[in-house]
């Protein structure tokens, strides 16, 4: 009799999870939820970003076409537009916070003054700002943009 109580202790599978399993894959979980959710977070805030990006877009669009198109007169001869000239509300540039720029959730304000655009993200974004720094040249009249601001600090842009 003794002998068969010995083999079915053999025989017993055995049948779920340890405790130390258990923890061990709890501990796995924790670490990668560790790691992924700052990065969904930083995910979320460029592709958030990304309309901040575009509401200067319309700014971007009409002081290069009144770079091209438009001449100011001083001293009675019309003279090509230079980067002191590109403000909101002139030469067709829209108006400061203009309807089509911060339409967006995330755009707090947009402007352009002095050729350089402005855009301030709201809190969704840390309030990261945006901003394009024209350079016109002066034989095609042609502006070129250097991007800046907070965002390239934060990593959104």
């Amino acid at each position: 009799m003794k002998a068969i109580k010995n083999l079915n202790t053999f025989n017993k599978v055995q049948k779920g999870f340890t405790l130390i399993e258990l923890m061990i894959v709890v501990a796995i979980i924790g670490i990668l939820a560790a790691v992924a959710l700052p990065a969904y977070q930083t995910y979320t805030k460029k592709a958030q970003f990304v309309e901040i990006i575009l509401a200067a877009t319309i700014y971007k669009n009409a002081a290069e076409i009144a770079s091209q198109t438009k001449t100011k007169i001083v001293s009675g001869t019309a003279t090509a537009l230079v980067v002191g000239d590109l403000d909101a509300a002139n030469y067709g540039i829209p108006k400061a916070n203009d309807a089509g720029a911060i339409s967006g959730t995330h755009v707090k304000e947009a402007t352009i003054a002095d050729g350089v655009i402005t855009i301030k993200g709201e809190a969704t974004v840390d309030s990261a700002t945006y901003t394009l720094t024209a350079t016109v040249s002066s034989t095609t009249n042609a502006i070129t943009w250097v991007a800046g601001g907070t965002c390239l600090t934060l990593g959104l842009c």
